[in-house]
């Protein structure tokens, strides 16, 4: 067996996220893994190579709690758009992807992901009209190419989304409905089959590129396909991992459907433990919050992604409260328009600020950070290994240029990570011991190349969805008046407008 190579690193100011100090010290990489932490000038074996991290402030990776890589190509395509209306336009923003092109987008989504301090993801990735063992190996594979580590977790579905909200498409003329057909999804035998194949032949380490399952919206779902997902999840020994009460809509469907909420029903069936992720949650009430944190599970808190879709604002104190533990996520690239985790923690910390005045139930940036980092981690079922950089674990670590004007004057830098850097003091980023981020440019692919890829594949799908995007813009105008109106119903859960809020209304 090789020796392990050490590493040690010197002059670098630490992170105490609680403390809200930085102090200096000397860091030794083992390996992958941090093997010690000491005072400058700490010793080292002879042979370790040296890294001058002076001037740098070092901070664990962020880790993206929520994100789908196949939005990565369809960045930027969408302006006035509802989580309804994004679902409608799948066929035309992700329809006709190769295999290749599944292996680009996610490659895109991990190479921003890395250049901005992201070390780590939990990938909800979308193949219609189901998933294919070739598609995730190759989205797995773009992640371990680039350096990141991941989750990667197929977003399946058996019902379409005009048959999973009640009454929407008898508001079709016929000939849309005839048109809508191209939605209807596989067998949810075939799902199953699918993923148990993809995860019994999983070739990558699992330990860096691991796999989940995720029922995309669980009345999305019919009940016989959650259970199976959640036999499959069980079967394996991984996440599962779901759109819950991401819309006022998803929240107005789920009361429509089962008479409750939707995390009880899918509490219900048993899908909600530790390894169960909640992805935005912020039509939650109180007992779905207390139901999630009696039961150890999370929720992927996506700020950026819930404002820019008109969904709300949702409440990480609440969630807090009741002990659930709360990742922070980007979502994905055609919803959220970038990859951009510390905008996505200013964006929480901005969130929780305009649910109302009581400055005492507001985030601190301590928890901001550290749901961004710990949080994420164990919704990734990685929480042992990364999310902090102590002994013990994996040499996972952010160097940010103190002489950045982000860093200009150095004030606290808890408080700096979250409310002043924006990705632009990125100096380095070293992840499992290597560095795959070096003075600003990205070690492990070519970024001109990467651009030209893009460029031919946008143009080709642009090409092929065409009939797609005619499509959209038909059904446009039925989804954006009817699910507007649905989500007029009342739910006594103030979104929107601050403050404390009350139980959902049982219907």
């Amino acid at each position: 067996m090789a020796k392990a190579v050490h590493t040690i690193i010197r002059g670098g100011r630490l992170l105490d996220i609680r403390a809200h100090a930085a102090p200096k010290a000397d860091i030794l990489v083992k390996g992958d893994t941090i093997a010690a932490i000491g005072r400058p000038g700490m010793p080292a074996p002879a042979d370790a190579t040296p890294i001058d991290a002076r001037d740098r402030l070092m901070h664990p990776g962020l880790i993206n709690g929520h994100t789908h890589s196949h939005g990565n190509l369809a960045k930027g395509m969408l302006d006035r758009i509802t989580l309804e209306l994004l679902l409608t336009a799948g066929p035309w923003t992700n329809g006709n992807r190769t295999l290749e092109d599944k292996y680009l987008s996610a490659t895109i989504g991990a190479a921003e992901m890395v250049l901005k301090g992201c070390t780590a993801a939990y990938d909800l990735i979308g193949e219609f009209p189901t998933p294919s063992p070739e598609g995730l190996a190759a989205v797995g594979q773009a992640y371990r190419d680039v350096g990141m580590r991941a989750v990667v977790a197929p977003m399946v579905a058996d019902l379409s989304f005009f048959e999973a909200i009640p009454g929407l498409a008898d508001r079709l003329s016929p000939g849309l409905r005839k048109d809508a057909e191209r939605f209807r999804l596989a067998p949810y035998t075939s799902s199953i089959a699918a993923m148990r194949k993809a995860l019994k032949g999983w070739k990558l380490d699992r330990h860096d590129i691991g796999m989940a399952v995720a029922p995309t919206i669980p009345h999305h779902c019919s009940d016989r396909f959650l259970l199976a997902c959640l036999k499959l999840a069980r079967d394996f020994g991984v996440g599962l991992h779901s759109h819950v009460a991401e819309s006022k809509v998803q929240a107005v469907v789920g009361y429509q459907r089962y008479g409750s909420t939707l995390l009880a029903h899918m509490d219900s069936l048993g899908l909600v433990g530790p390894d169960f992720t909640v992805a935005h949650g912020v039509w939650l009430d109180d007992d779905d919050n207390k139901r999630l944190g009696d039961k150890g599970g999370s929720v992927s808190h996506n700020p950026g992604s819930n404002m820019r879709l008109g969904n709300g604002l949702a409440d990480m104190r609440g969630m807090l409260d009741r002990k659930v533990n709360v990742g922070i996520g980007t979502d994905g690239a055609s919803c959220s328009d970038n990859q951009n985790m510390y905008e996505n923690m200013r964006l929480a910390s901005m969130v929780s600020k305009s649910r109302g005045p009581d400055w005492q139930r507001w985030v601190t940036t301590d928890e901001v950070l550290e749901a961004a980092t710990l949080g994420s981690a164990r919704a990734l079922g990685f929480g042992d290994k990364v999310g902090r950089v102590a002994e013990g674990y994996k040499a996972d670590i952010v160097f940010l240029d103190l002489h950045h004007v982000n860093w200009i004057p150095f004030n606290d830098p808890t408080n700096q990570i979250v409310h002043t850097e924006d990705g632009c003091a990125v100096h380095s980023v070293m992840i499992g011991g290597r560095m795959v981020v070096e003075n600003r440019r990205l070690l492990t692919l070519d970024m001109a190349e990467l651009a030209r890829k893009a460029e031919a594949a946008r143009a080709r799908l642009a090409a092929a969805n065409k009939p797609s995007k005619l499509l959209y813009d038909r059904l446009e105008k039925v989804v954006g008046t009817f699910c507007p109106g649905l989500a007029k119903t009342p739910l006594h859960i103030d979104r929107f407008g601050g403050g404390q809020h009350s139980h959902a209304h049982k219907h």
